[in-house]
């Protein structure tokens, strides 16, 4: 069952689906392939760390062939993408699932990768969603395929470790629990494997049997509807799965050729499956306390759905909430102490309340506002510290992002004299992060993520595929000063190594045509960004032809300030915009 998981959630997301996701989101759509890029491997290093333990592999095996996981997801992308209600509800579905396997809230981890791209977090939010459902639906698909078993998960994922190792960091993994990223690759591997072993060959049960065996998919014609029957027996072994091992033969054969009429039936008529759930449950058996069974290994129907408690056939599930999208804050103040406020709330009554504060501090037209209502918001707690807020709106040259429960400062605020950063983190207590954006640590990071994912590249037999080299080169930063097309110091080294993947790749004779192409925040003027950033790509592309990359591999671009990934109230998002990034020039149009 070997296989790259990366590469499998990859060819379910094609550039198309990229795009329409994207288009969904706000999002340019490199900005979605670099969050997908980080938070994929993650994921699986979580699902990882789940398979360490026999309980933990048990668990993970019985979610991936749960009903509300699709194995046709792949195929159904498209369909779920063309609205903003289908990505909503994969992104809930996705983040439900891996809470309950990861036993957290995965927040801490989509504010992690917001800060380490530079990607919004309400963006960062859905796709780590996404990625999830995804991940699990491809996931699904390959066990069912080959037919796997219970003790192949942890070996699969096992098999991950070289594939996701080199785009993690201390940031992501600590942020799901698995302590720095180092020390996890070093001994997740050797605990996946015992777990693996315990399943291949398990210590022989005495006498009587007092649970079902371990999950193996069927080879036999039921085969098909054998993994609904998997996740049961997997989450309730107990005094009840003993009605399960007394069925008689009669009745175990009048389920099977029942569910795989169904499953047959299912097969010619697609659009009568869930919206996300296309698993067929396999029939029960006939059995004298069958109902007993059935009530201890059901979900309860909802009200409006009495026919789908059906003993056999698809069970349809309702599509799963919206997720609600954290509130928003963005304070950037002039050099006069004039603020300019952006903020997304759920009401009428909250805007009423941020109007009434900052009219009420500053007086009606000294200050801007541009505050939108969205339903589907979270309510905004930050409010409840408004006033404590005020002076910091008031200081000249200030900025601040609130998101959800991430504070980020940075210009005046930042300065450690303001005192600013302790006194927001007294203010808010434990439950927000509060944090002061450092652009040379954010550089520090991309760095490392970067390295990491060319040292992977460079070994012997690594791809050389546009799309591989694209999204490892992506990772790297290189960070202008301002107003100054001259390559800073910083980035040498991070150039040389891309000149070094790319030399690799050309003597092998799998030369790619790649785009650097240059963008700008919006500070200054338009024409004056776009030269800027004609100047910074052609100045990459010269430091990357001198250091040895073929002159006609590569071609310069500058776009100026268009297709911002973040706000440039920030400078969190201004660095983000400011930004280098590597193209397939032969995919771009003509």
């Amino acid at each position: 069952m070997s296989v790259n998981v990366i590469q499998l959630v990859r060819s379910a997301l094609p550039d198309a689906v990229v795009r329409q996701l994207s288009n969904c989101l706000g999002l340019p759509p490199e900005a979605t392939a670099k969050v997908m890029d980080v938070t994929a491997p993650a994921l699986v290093a979580g699902l990882l760390h789940k398979c360490a333990t026999l309980d933990g592999a048990r668990a993970l095996f019985a979610t991936v062939l749960g009903q509300e996981v699709s194995a046709d997801i792949a195929e159904q992308l498209p369909r779920i993408f063309s609205s903003t209600t289908g990505v909503t509800q994969l992104s809930s579905t996705g983040r439900q699932l891996l809470e309950h396997l990861f036993e957290r809230r995965i927040d801490g981890l989509s504010d992690t990768v917001s800060m380490q791209t530079g990607v919004p977090a309400h963006a960062t939010h859905a796709i780590s969603g996404i990625a999830g459902g995804v991940m699990m639906g491809v996931l699904k698909r390959h066990v069912l395929d080959h037919q796997g078993n219970i003790g192949q998960l942890p070996t699969l994922l096992g098999q991950q470790l070289p594939h996701i190792a080199p785009f993690l960091n201390d940031g992501l993994t600590m942020v799901l629990g698995l302590g720095g990223a180092a020390a996890f690759a070093q001994t997740v591997g050797s605990q996946v494997r015992a777990v693996s072993s315990h399943f291949d060959q398990p210590v022989a049960a005495p006498a009587p049997v007092r649970g079902p065996a371990e999950p193996t998919l069927s080879t036999n014609a039921s085969a098909a509807v054998q993994p609904a029957r998997e996740v049961r027996e997997v989450r309730h072994v107990g005094l009840k799965a003993k009605h399960w091992l007394g069925v008689t033969a009669l009745s175990a054969l009048i389920g099977a050729l029942a569910a795989m009429l169904t499953w047959i039936a299912l097969s010619y008529c697609p659009a009568a499956t869930g919206f996300l759930s296309r698993n067929v449950v396999a029939a029960e058996p006939v059995a004298a306390d069958a109902s007993a069974a059935q009530a201890d290994t059901q979900p309860v129907p909802q009200p409006a759905h009495d026919d789908s408690a059906s003993t056999s056939g698809p069970v349809q599930t309702d599509a799963a909430p919206a997720a609600a999208k954290d509130s928003q804050l963005i304070v950037s103040v002039d050099k006069n102490g004039k603020p300019t406020i952006t903020a997304t709330v759920q009401n009428v009554a909250e805007k009423s309340q941020l109007l009434n504060a900052l009219t009420k501090k500053f007086g009606a037209g000294n200050f801007n506002a541009d505050i939108t209502l969205d339903d589907s918001r979270k309510a905004a707690d930050w409010l409840a510290h408004l006033d404590a807020l005020l002076p910091l709106l008031a200081t000249p040259g200030a900025e601040m992002k609130i998101d959800g429960t991430q504070v980020e400062l940075s210009g005046a605020a930042a300065d450690a004299k303001s005192g600013w950063l302790d006194r927001l983190k007294s203010l808010f207590g434990a439950s927000y992060q509060v944090s002061a954006f450092n652009p040379a640590q954010a550089v520090a990071n991309a760095a490392q993520s970067f390295r990491n994912a060319a040292k992977s590249l460079l070994a012997p037999g690594a791809s050389c595929a546009s799309a591989d080299l694209v999204r490892t080169l992506n990772l790297q930063v290189v960070n202008f000063a301002s107003r100054d097309a001259r390559v800073p110091q910083s980035a040498f080294d991070d150039l040389n190594q891309s000149a070094q993947l790319l030399q690799s790749c050309a003597k092998s004779g799998h030369a790619p045509k790649l785009e650097v192409a240059g963008y700008s925040d919006n500070v200054g003027g338009e024409s004056a960004n776009l030269e800027l950033s004609k100047e910074r790509a052609e100045a990459v592309r010269a430091f990357l032809v001198k250091a040895g990359v073929p002159a006609d591999a590569l071609v310069a671009h500058g776009y100026g300030n268009v297709r911002p990934v973040a706000s440039n109230a920030t400078e969190s998002g201004r660095f983000a915009n400011r930004r280098i990034e590597f193209t397939d020039a032969q995919a771009q149009p003509q």
